[in-house]
């Protein structure tokens, strides 16, 4: 089971020669979450060979229109392909008109059991096969959120802690199910053979200025997904029209102890991007990049706490 980021586009209000609108794939062992498929999505998926039956979900930050007006092909493409499995949608609530809009631009014959799962409040928390997708409200002229996607903590069994308690087949799955097994009058405990492993998170932080929710998502994210519309030199025009700059994102992403940091979404104004990656690395000194359409990030491996 594999875990990256397939990015699909990276331009922001006007796509360029070598930037297709937004559009990123989340795959999450056998789940694939598609965030903000702007216009020309279905081509980049065939590029990057991503098929309509890897996607479980869809995710939208708002409605503007290079966030969103590849829907109508992805939708479609779902029911073309007959994709065998549900596939819900997440989008601000107050965009229903236009995600229903979308959804039926034209004629075509619905057979993907598609299921509109819109988001409401500062805050909300959405079950998945995965873990928990938390959709958080960010600073934008239109309604916008941004989302982040956690996995439960588990635990990692030590096969030399298990072999030095004789504990082997069924007594292994009763000490999983209980968090403790009764041998020879003493107790061992789960914690006494094993180690945590820290769920994983993923947060996808798109058009917005600076508010607590871009921190609340980034916390602690193994990789963070965040728009970089703007350079420092026009800050003020970033936060005329909620967005951040790549320096902005960078420190976001330092004082939250994220881990992958992917800048994405880039003004048409910049022919060439090294700058947002020099101003990101100025201020914060992980691992950072700027992404290019049809580039993957990996996320990185999992943290491993210490026994006990």
């Amino acid at each position: 089971m594999s875990r990256e980021l397939v990015v699909l586009g990276t331009a922001s209000q006007v796509p360029t020669r070598h930037r297709n609108h937004n559009g990123y794939l989340l795959r999450w062992d056998g789940e694939g979450i598609l965030f903000d498929p702007g216009e020309g999505t279905q081509r980049q998926m065939l590029l990057a060979g991503v098929s309509a039956t890897d996607v479980t979900r869809i995710c939208v930050t708002h409605f503007h229109g290079d966030h969103c007006l590849g829907l109508p092909g992805v939708i479609q493409r779902l029911s073309l392909d007959r994709v065998p499995h549900p596939v819900a949608a997440h989008f601000p609530a107050s965009g229903a008109d236009y995600f229903a809009a979308l959804r039926h631009a034209s004629s075509f014959y619905e057979t993907a059991d598609l299921r509109p799962e819109p988001v409401d409040g500062d805050v909300q928390v959405i079950g998945t096969p995965v873990g928990r997708l938390e959709a958080r409200r960010l600073r934008h002229p239109v309604e916008a959120y941004g989302y982040r996607l956690v996995e439960p903590d588990t635990r990692r069994l030590l096969p030399d802690r298990l072999a030095a308690y004789g504990l082997a087949g069924p007594a292994v799955g009763e000490l999983k199910a209980a968090g403790h097994l009764d041998l020879g009058g003493r107790r061992v405990t789960l914690a006494e053979v094993s180690v945590s492993r820290p769920g994983q998170v993923f947060a996808f932080v798109m058009d917005t200025g600076l508010c607590d929710n871009v921190y609340a998502l980034a916390e602690g994210a193994d990789l963070l997904v965040i728009e970089s519309t703007f350079r420092t030199a026009d800050a003020k025009l970033a936060n005329d029209y909620g967005h951040l700059t790549a320096a902005q994102a960078a420190r976001v992403a330092a004082e939250s102890g994220v881990r992958r940091l992917v800048l994405t979404h880039f003004s048409q104004r910049y022919p060439d991007v090294r700058g947002f990656l020099d101003e990101a690395r100025a201020e914060f000194p992980g691992d950072v990049s700027v992404a290019e359409d049809l580039s993957r990030f990996p996320l990185p491996s999992r943290r491993v706490r210490s026994a006990g």
